[in-house]
């Protein structure tokens, strides 16, 4: 381990140095944009680079640099908004292989997926901050939740759309869990590239890299921590998916939503008990009608899709709303029956709480996407199983929920966790810095 992490070190310098020259004649890294013109990103299909006024979304929506579809509903309207962060901004894509049945990412006219922005303020703080999407949103998703406060500490900022987008993803690679196992790599990808072309604009390496992410981005930081530690220094996961091959996932959960909840709404006394041994908590309720309306059938028959295609047969995701008994029927759906081979499929992307670097999680108690008592609490406990919690501190959000968006809907009942991530943030600083 020792050697690989000595070799990828060692490459990341060269490509750094490689792709372009840090020590360049003309404008210095300190002043507005300097050295844009000498930015080549590695592994780069094609790129775009721009000199911008403002890199936060206090600029970006009007100068056309950012895409709000990307992040609506994340984050609640009353979130404060940084300004006053002048820089570069490259946008671009990888090589990619994600073919019309994907639905790839149609930013910029592109039509091509594994795209990626990076930011990189004229006022540089010496860090870096990796993410990828959440769900299967594009690669401005986190800008309003992530990016204006980060960036305007200082740091440079780098995310993917994670290689396959939208409600279709599942249609990309030729093998079951090919779709989410490219998340990994595509997040590995921009990291080592992004710290190339910080070297290439300020003429060093990122002193500090940080992974972040919400919800499938909370998996991401949680996978990159586990498997590929040494490209960072910390993360934070906010509410991250949880996948492991034994044990409980959402194969487990979803269903049991799916099944109970018709019930549960015409007054059985028992569907809602079911409800709660599934994991939802008690106080959550009146998020259930807007989570099976939205989130529970399509989440269970998509990603069912991806990791277990032959469970429905020839159908494309099952059957939208099926009521339990029907054949192929998500909602009857067993992951501990199914075969072997499924299961491998979701070892391939599973976690198993062995982080290498600190790791700070928050979760909301009031999740109905992906209930607390079924995930993060799980996760935290696999960590301290791997002997690593020396390395893990847990925020568990008294009424927090899985977006933010629906603050705005519940302002008495709710609490927003994008200030909680920002004290997060500098608590990861200081935790480092110690």
């Amino acid at each position: 381990m020792i050697a690989r992490v000595a070799v990828l070190t060692a490459a990341v310098t060269v490509l750094a140095v490689a792709s372009g020259p840090v020590a360049a004649a003309g404008p210095g890294p300190g002043s507005h944009c300097g050295r844009a013109d000498r930015l080549h990103v590695p592994f780069a299909e094609h790129q775009q680079v721009s000199c911008v006024d403002e890199l936060t979304t206090a600029g970006t929506v009007e100068s056309g640099h950012t895409v709000e579809a990307d992040w609506t509903g994340l984050t609640q309207a009353s979130l404060s908004q940084p300004s006053g962060v002048p820089g570069i901004q490259v946008d671009g894509y990888f090589p990619d292989s994600s073919g019309p049945s994907t639905q790839p990412n149609t930013h910029h006219g592109w039509n091509h997926d594994a795209q990626f922005v990076l930011r990189l303020p004229d006022r540089w703080n010496g860090g870096l901050v990796v993410t990828g999407s959440p769900g299967n949103r594009r690669q401005y998703a986190n800008d309003r939740a992530i990016a204006d406060s980060v960036l305007a500490k200082g740091y440079a900022f780098a995310a993917t759309d994670k290689g396959n987008t939208g409600p279709t993803f599942y249609h990309d690679g030729r093998r079951p869990g090919d779709a989410i196992a490219e998340w990994n790599k595509r997040v590995t990808q921009l990291a080592i590239a992004a710290k190339a072309v910080v070297a290439q604009r300020y003429g060093r390496l990122p002193a500090r890299t940080l992974a972040a992410g919400i919800s499938n981005g909370g998996y991401l930081v949680r996978w990159q921590l586990e498997n590929n530690p040494w490209l960072y220094d910390g993360g934070i996961d906010w509410e991250g998916t949880l996948w492991r091959a034994s044990g409980e996932n959402m194969f487990d959960f979803l269903p049991a939503a799916m099944r109970a909840y018709p019930a549960y709404e015409s007054g059985s006394p028992e569907a809602h008990q079911a409800m709660l041994d599934a994991g939802f908590a008690p106080g959550s309720e009146f998020l259930w009608p807007y989570h099976n309306q939205v989130y529970w059938d399509f989440t269970q028959r998509v990603y069912r899709e991806e990791l277990d295609p032959t469970f429905d047969g020839d159908l494309d995701a099952g059957i939208p709303y099926c009521a339990s008994g029907t054949p192929n029927c998500d909602a009857d759906y067993d992951y501990a029956a199914r075969p072997a081979s499924v299961h491998r499929a979701v070892a391939r992307i599973g976690l198993t709480g062995k982080i290498g670097k600190p790791l700070i999680t928050l979760h909301g108690t009031l999740d109905t996407l992906l209930p607390i008592a079924r995930d993060s609490d799980v996760y935290a406990s696999m960590i301290s199983d791997a002997g690593r919690g020396h390395l893990f501190r847990y925020h568990r959000i008294e009424r927090g929920t899985h977006v933010d968006g629906l603050v705005d809907v519940y302002p008495d009942k709710l609490e927003p966790i994008a200030p909680h991530f920002r004290t997060s943030f500098g608590e990861l600083e200081s935790w480092l810095d110690r």
